[in-house]
């Protein structure tokens, strides 16, 4: 999770004419890793996630002048990122479906999406996640990985709590399911 120093401090940098470059700098290096993990575990590929990756500074750019400040800069950042992919996987309609094998593939090329250390268990956390229905996913990554709220949750995918709730409760449930069948 972002500290809010850091984003206020990417705000007023921004803002200031003479240090605009400098706060999108401090922009990216905070925001690059956590969003490119956030587009990876959705889209799996890495070509991919760059493109969209690309996409979302490309719009943060140009929106950030523009922001308001009635959120966290975080949620309107991960609010971008979900569209943007969303969008990604409408164009592109290609989303792939993963199973165990290509799962392994990822981690056994240090393209480890969960845990560097590529172990069996993580391997069959990516595997199970990988192949949640694309809401429960969204809501999986973004209040396991990002350890974020309902209400912000809410704010990035639209929706009501108690579908956000259902949808994360069920995430577990066939996470749980699939580590059980597998192990």
């Amino acid at each position: 999770m972002i500290k809010s120093e850091i984003e206020k401090q990417i705000i007023l940098l921004y803002k200031n004419p003479k240090t605009k470059t400098e706060g999108f700098n401090l922009f990216v290096d905070t925001f690059k890793k956590v969003l490119y993990f956030q587009i990876r575990r959705v889209l799996i590929y890495h070509e991919d996630t760059n493109d969209v990756l690309q996409e979302v500074f490309i719009k943060c750019w140009k929106g950030l002048n523009n922001f308001n400040q009635q959120s966290k800069l975080s949620t309107w950042v991960y609010r971008i990122t979900y569209n943007e992919t969303i969008q990604w996987i409408r164009k592109n309609k290609k989303m792939k479906i993963v199973d165990h094998d290509i799962a392994i593939e990822i981690s056994s090329n240090n393209e480890h999406i969960f845990d560097k250390n590529g172990d069996e268990i993580s391997k069959l956390l990516e595997t199970a996640v990988l192949n949640l229905p694309h809401k429960q996913k969204m809501v999986f990554q973004l209040k396991y990985f990002q350890n974020l709220k309902y209400d912000e949750i809410q704010s990035i995918t639209g929706g009501s709590i108690g579908n956000l709730k259902s949808s994360y409760h069920h995430a577990v449930k066939k996470i749980k399911q699939f580590l059980n069948d597998n192990n």
